[in-house]
């Protein structure tokens, strides 16, 4: 087992096989197995938009709740082990998490009808207004990530090469549309989840 959790990719792959594993023993023992059909891919997606999303949130909460308050309280002398190494790989992940989390929801709303749900949730119809809400916000916030923060991000941690008047600036940007996706994300997870029970 140890040599399973010492690697992330070997966790990731054990965990996609008791995933499997599950569903092979929840088929046998209920008589329902994967039909392949559109409400089984349907749950896939599904599924993946949800993973998705709980890495993207998970990695935006990191950055507001631990990693920007613990800044002023880390040595000089080691600050570039968050700016070097840390803060560059949970950006990568944090905005390929976002833009996954669109994708996998998007596909998801095509596959309920483009008649039938997507369009009435972005235009707010009754009986879609929560889910309205939470697209419109996940798309901000989705925005906010690569086209914002990102490239402001890429300047302060000094990714892209610019003057320290410019990379305090870009910094700061970063932090306020940060903290502006984290004050999102308490209405949007709440549409989210209203929407898939009972809706507003």
């Amino acid at each position: 087992m140890g040599a399973i959790l010492q690697s992330l990719g070997r966790t990731i792959t054990a965990g996609v096989v008791l995933l499997i594993a599950i569903i092979v023993i929840v088929g046998a023992v209920s008589g329902t197995w994967i039909r392949g059909d559109h409400a089984w891919w349907a749950f896939v997606f599904r599924w993946l938009h949800i993973a998705s999303g709980v890495m993207w949130i998970g990695i935006l909460y990191y950055f507001n709740f631990v990693q920007m308050p613990s800044m002023p309280k880390i040595p000089d002398e080691q600050k570039p082990a968050i700016g070097k190494v840390i803060a560059p790989a949970a950006l990568f992940w944090f905005r390929w998490a976002a833009l996954s989390t669109v994708v996998f929801g998007l596909l998801l709303a095509l596959m309920k009808g483009v008649n039938t749900y997507l369009l009435p949730a972005l235009m707010l119809q009754k009986g879609f207004t929560a889910i309205g809400i939470g697209v419109w916000l996940a798309l901000v916030m989705a925005f906010n990530v690569w086209f914002i923060i990102w490239p402001n991000q890429k300047k302060a941690l000094g990714l892209v090469q610019v003057e320290a008047a410019e990379k305090a600036k870009a910094a700061r940007t970063a932090m306020l549309f940060s903290r502006f996706n984290t004050l999102l994300s308490i209405p949007m997870l709440y549409c989210m989840v209203a929407q898939q029970n009972g809706g507003l």
